[in-house]
């Protein structure tokens, strides 16, 4: 923003304090004549019979009066100087900071040593929140490689057909769309998820009283054909628990954790558990499944988007694109709720969202 040019604050500082001399020293010489001068008699005389009187005491006294009020002045201006510049310099550094992440270096940091002041805090302010800007920008800029690559893979894919369809006419065309058709699926359930993870994200969607029990149920209904496929047992317990949310987010946020729970599970014989409960002031959804242990190291990347945890049990046709955490990651924090995973010791996870609760 351009604006007009004006006194730096620490011109102004020093006129402040060049000012408060120059008052203080006109009320001590005031404080002088009132209190001094105006009670010697302006005679010949002068006070007591004795000389000098008022008028050889003010013609003695006026010159150096001025002459102290000079100084003053003097004084004021010169050590107010000194003074702000002292004062002022932490805010330098800062402003440089602030330049400085202002042209796209969000590494750079003021660590601003001495005891807590106003200024040290506002530093260390500023230093947490080029940190968060930092993560966020490598976090976004790691999503945005991520989400190429995945949009690539798909259509790669699909000209790689479409070349072998074209070198070998003779090949079984109901083979190839039908790859094709995959192929193509997973490229719009891929979009879809980056679209509703988008969403999420901004937070704009319309909140309504929501039920996460019901939720949990439809969610588990409809996975439950494909749990039973796997020979999974699939279970949901617990009673009413109300959030004020996005009915489709959060019906998309169970889905998620239930399909996730059944897909990275045993190859068969499996049980996933979804209980919805109230705590207090909290909504609180547990997504339990059996599987095999998790290292625990890979447990906190598993929000990550496109970190489908390598080392999980789980079969090629249900890959997934990567989003399933991630999105669940993002609508909880849209419903500003928490997202706690931790593995079970007997092996598989357990996942913990805790949402505000309604009544």
């Amino acid at each position: 923003m351009r604006r007009r040019p004006g006194l730096s604050a620490r011109m102004k500082l020093t006129l402040s304090y060049a000012g408060f001399l120059a008052v203080a020293g006109a009320l001590l010489l005031a404080v002088v004549w009132v209190f001094l001068l105006r009670y010697v008699p302006d005679t010949q005389r002068g006070l007591l019979g004795v000389a000098p009187n008022r008028y050889l005491l003010v013609r003695t006294f006026a010159p150096a009066a001025a002459m102290a009020m000079v100084f003053l002045l003097v004084f004021g201006l010169a050590g107010g100087w000194v003074l702000a510049g002292r004062m002022l310099s932490p805010l330098t550094r800062i402003t440089a900071a602030a330049r400085t992440a202002g042209s796209g270096s969000l590494s750079h940091r003021i660590r601003m040593e001495g005891r807590q002041d106003e200024f040290r805090e506002l530093a260390d302010a500023f230093d947490t929140m080029l940190e968060q800007l930092d993560a966020h920008v490598a976090e976004q800029q790691r999503f945005a490689a991520n989400a190429s690559h995945e949009l690539r893979t798909p259509l790669a894919i699909s000209q790689a057909l479409l070349d072998l369809a074209r070198r070998d006419p003779t090949r079984d065309q109901g083979e190839l769309v039908r790859r094709l058709q995959a192929v193509n699926t997973r490229a719009i359930d891929l979009t879809e998820a980056l679209l509703l993870l988008s969403r999420s994200d901004r937070g704009t969607f319309t909140r309504e009283s929501v039920d996460l029990s019901l939720v949990a149920e439809e969610a588990a209904e409809t996975l439950l054909p494909f749990a039973e496929q796997r020979a999974i047992t699939l279970d949901v317990t617990g009673g009413a628990t109300r959030t004020s949310g996005s009915a489709e987010l959060l019906l998309r946020m169970m889905t998620n954790l239930v399909q996730n729970a059944v897909v990275h599970n045993l190859p068969t014989g499996g049980t996933v558990t979804v209980h919805t409960e109230a705590q207090g002031d909290a909504s609180v959804v547990r997504v339990e499944n059996t599987g095999h242990p998790l290292p625990a190291e890979l447990v906190p990347t598993l929000t990550e988007p496109f970190q489908r945890g390598t080392e999980r049990v789980r079969t090629d046709e249900h890959a997934g694109v990567g989003l399933g955490l991630a999105l669940v990651h993002s609508i909880v924090r849209a419903h500003g709720g928490t997202l706690d995973l931790a593995p079970r010791p007997a092996g598989g996870l357990l996942v913990a969202v805790r949402l505000p609760g309604t009544r």
